[in-house]
């Protein structure tokens, strides 16, 4: 089986949509999506990954399903110097690298910072989500693996946000959000692909075959958008965390 995760495109944040470029990444996506003879999409509550998914589908948009646990992980933390608010994936490396908890793939959610917000129970739900969704196909988690009576080779396809995404990743790979949110980067309507792989008949892990690709951009002659990508702070004020 197959889960491919598909982030909006380019996005104005401001009225929940996309920019004109993300409309013209999302048509250059659609003709890749529509090859795939996906067996279901999905999609966030938010506009902009629901406009992207509408554009990309044409007329199929109808098949889209809205998931709640897809919706952007917008959970705020306090700032360490401050006591502000930011996103949990905002942080400089002098700052996120110190903690050990940060690389745990288990207890990143127990990093003092992380404990100043929801972020242990939003992990909690979408883990929750993505394992009731596999189970109805017939994956069950079991431990830090999957089980199966009778593997499939359904497509599934998710529009959504990049902090979520990272977060799915996490719970299916083992791997640390942080870890993901500080140093992978995926662009506005990359795609990413996760398989199954049974090596031993029932016995089921998910593998991840690409990240964050664009080649359907290029393609189209699209340079595809920064959009979630920091801005150099050369030369400004830097807050110190510790």
């Amino acid at each position: 089986m197959k889960l491919i995760f598909i982030r909006h495109g380019e996005p104005n944040y401001k009225d929940d949509t996309v920019t004109p470029q993300g409309r013209r990444e999302a048509e250059a996506l659609s003709p890749r999506v529509l090859s795939w003879h996906a067996d279901k999409f999905y999609t966030s509550p938010l506009g902009r990954a629901q406009d992207t998914g509408k554009i990309a589908l044409a007329s199929e948009a109808d098949k889209l399903e809205t998931l709640e646990w897809l919706r952007e992980f917008h959970i705020e933390v306090d700032d360490p110097e401050t006591g502000e608010k930011r996103i949990p994936w905002d942080f400089m490396p002098a700052y996120w690298t110190t903690w050990e908890d940060m690389y745990d793939r288990k207890n990143w959610v127990n990093a003092p910072v992380m404990q100043t917000g929801e972020i242990k129970s939003r992990q909690a739900f979408v883990a929750k989500g993505i394992d009731e969704l596999l189970a109805s196909y017939g994956y069950i988690r079991k431990d830090n693996y999957y089980i199966t009576e009778q593997g499939n080779e359904k497509v599934l396809v998710f529009f959504c946000h990049l902090g979520v995404q990272f977060v799915a990743l996490s719970h299916l790979l083992g791997v640390s959000a942080p870890v993901l949110w500080q140093n992978f980067f995926v662009a506005p309507t990359s795609v990413t692909v996760v398989e199954t792989e049974e090596r031993v008949r029932g016995e089921v892990a998910f593998r991840c075959k690409k990240v964050g690709d664009t080649s359907h951009l290029y393609a189209a002659g699209i340079e595809p958008s920064g959009a979630g990508f920091f801005e150099p702070v050369y030369g400004k004020e830097i807050k110190k965390y510790f």
